[in-house]
């Protein structure tokens, strides 16, 4: 008996939260603001990353850093001018799309332009929830090992850009990546995959690509004032 009841509180709480999900999308796509969610382990480079985006980015970015405590990356990133917005949950391993409508509320989207997610580090629970994004982001690296595919299945299904961080350190590992990209293709058949360097910036310019073109697609129905 307890186990339906507890179903059902999942299945209800899931439903609650795509709901608001949807809202906080639509919201977003009429600001013309590409939505992503960059989800990834612990250590794995995820504000890295961002910087390295950001900064060839050709159009506004806006950041949403997710903690379960500390604001050491919103710091960081705000230190570099970038419009940086804290969510800590203080417990949660995941975000969720309630605490993303929360905060999106008082965010002045005044351009077009990009939202960043980074959401909790791990690739379990976020893999779980969606929080209105348009895309996702998954961050693996090299120094994870080559079996992440196999033991994190619905991160890897769930993923509309796979990046692989740290490629320069391969020559110190072993890293087999064939077998890694057969557990992701075996997966997600069309998910483009990028190697990248976040200490280098190898990489990157094809990824920033990626995102102009989809950001791109996204038409807006508010007036900007700055464009």
């Amino acid at each position: 008996m307890h186990d339906v009841k507890k179903l059902n509180i999942m299945e209800n709480i899931h439903d609650e939260n795509d709901h608001i999900a949807e809202h906080v999308n639509e919201n977003l796509t009429d600001y013309g603001v590409l939505v992503v969610n960059e989800m990834g382990g612990p250590g794995v480079g995820k504000t890295t990353t961002l910087k390295n985006i950001i900064k060839r980015l050709s159009m506004k970015a806006y950041v949403i850093e997710g903690d379960i405590e500390s604001d050491i990356d919103t710091k960081d990133l705000r230190s570099l001018g970038i419009t940086t917005f804290q969510i800590n949950t203080f417990g949660a391993c995941h975000l969720d799309a309630p605490m993303i409508h929360n905060m999106v509320q008082n965010i002045e989207f005044e351009k077009k332009g990009v939202l960043f997610i980074e959401n909790i580090g791990n690739l379990v629970c976020p893999a779980e929830f969606s929080i209105g994004e348009h895309v996702m982001m998954l961050i693996s690296t090299v120094t994870e090992g080559s079996d992440k595919p196999y033991k994190y299945p619905l991160a890897f299904e769930k993923a509309d850009i796979i990046i692989i961080n740290k490629i320069d350190l391969i020559p110190y590992l072993d890293f087999d990546e064939d077998y890694f990209m057969k557990g992701v293709r075996a997966l997600n058949k069309n998910v483009p995959v990028y190697k990248v360097s976040g200490k280098t910036g190898e990489g990157f310019d094809q990824v920033v690509l990626w995102f102009e073109e989809r950001a791109k697609k996204i038409e807006g129905k508010h007036h900007h004032h700055h464009e």
